[in-house]
């Protein structure tokens, strides 16, 4: 990755996440919707144009990666103004870019989901990429409804809520790296294949699911549904610890796997918790704050960091200090700061060293 799109890259997620506490500085900011601004920016914009240079395999800027980066800023301003019209057009140009690569890289039909002996590692790359593209189709039609056709209504189909549509294709190629990092299929059992192939659907059709319970606001079998999916995280950790190759990008991703673990749990604990008589969503915010901080730039963020760097191991990504002022940013002063100016400062400031690290490090650190 050239240095140019490092800098624009490190800009672009530190904007991101000023978003994310622009409302505690600017006056009268509730008449402004700038947590669109954060999770477009970083989802969608950081993660969308890292998938796609990815898929591309090449050094610089593409034409595909220099449209969809340019469309998808386009998006996130419009969609900030309400601009639903534009943004609509926007969306499905953004989709048509996505499909258009994931079947240069793959095939029109995802054949290889259905066949076991496929690399998984590809099975995630290509799902990344679908879930992606139908993203920001639903993301349209979303859109369409609810601005003017109104042909349907579910609470928690909303545009400012449309979370899961963004972050999970950027879990996807996350998981596609932890699988290419482990050992190759002629080395391991039968028994392990078929784990890991299951591992695979059990997480996709799991948050398809979760997402369809979500909408219709059913309480139990989300906590089912997530269960399931913490479960099938820790049987992928364990593969992982136990066939992934001993290189230095295992350290990071093992920090973002345990990321992922914080992130299922305080998901279980946040449905559990509205069981209760006494149930405030307002009162739950900031549960809610600590799952999506440590989602976006927690595992997620370990995902792109490893994606961005993958051609100049050895760095200094695995170095323990780098790792613990992660944790402390994400799960910590990340949250706080969207209630307390110092923290968002604190923030900001871990944030920044830490993209720093991630795209601009040299050399070899002391783990």
């Amino acid at each position: 990755m050239s240095t140019q799109f490092r800098v624009f890259l490190m800009l672009l997620m530190f904007t991101a996440l000023v978003f994310g506490f622009l409302h505690l500085f600017v006056p009268g900011s509730s008449l402004y919707n700038f947590e669109r601004l954060h999770i477009f920016l970083f989802n969608l914009c950081s993660g969308g144009t890292v998938l796609i240079y990815f898929t591309e395999g090449r050094k610089g800027f593409t034409r595909a990666t220099s449209f969809f980066l340019a469309l998808s800023l386009s998006f996130a301003v419009v969609a900030f103004l309400k601009l639903y019209a534009l943004a609509i057009l926007l969306a499905l140009m953004l989709a048509v870019i996505v499909e258009s690569v994931r079947i240069k890289k793959f095939s029109i039909f995802p054949k290889n989901f259905f066949d076991v002996v496929a690399p998984v590692s590809e099975k995630f790359h290509q799902a990344s990429l679908l879930c992606l593209s139908m993203g920001l189709f639903i993301s349209a039609v979303v859109m369409l409804n609810n601005a003017y056709l109104k042909l349907f209504y579910f609470k928690k189909l909303q545009l400012d809520t449309f979370f899961l549509g963004y972050s999970f294709p950027i879990s996807l190629i996350t998981l596609s790296m932890i699988f290419s990092y482990m050992k190759e299929q002629g080395s391991i059992s039968r028994l392990t294949l078929r784990l890991q192939n299951m591992g695979f659907w059990n997480v996709n059709l799991g948050v398809i699911i979760f997402f369809i319970f979500i909408l219709f606001e059913q309480l139990i079998p989300q906590l089912v549904v997530t269960t399931i999916l913490f479960f099938s995280v820790v049987l992928i950790y364990f593969m992982y610890n136990d066939l992934g190759i001993r290189i230095q990008q295992k350290n990071f991703l093992t920090s973002g796997m345990f990321f992922l673990w914080y992130t299922a749990i305080t998901g279980i604990v946040y449905i559990a918790l509205e069981f209760s008589p006494s149930y405030d969503s307002q009162h739950m915010k900031y549960l809610l704050r600590m799952h999506s901080f440590a989602s976006l730039y927690g595992w997620n963020l370990s995902g792109l960091a490893v994606i961005c760097r993958k051609d100049d191991f050895p760095i200094r990504l695995h170095s323990s200090s780098i790792i613990i002022v992660h944790w402390i940013t994400a799960i910590a002063l990340a949250p706080l700061g969207t209630y307390f100016r110092g923290f968002a400062v604190l923030a900001l400031m871990g944030y920044a060293f830490i993209l720093y690290m991630i795209l601009f490090s040299k050399g070899v650190g002391a783990k």
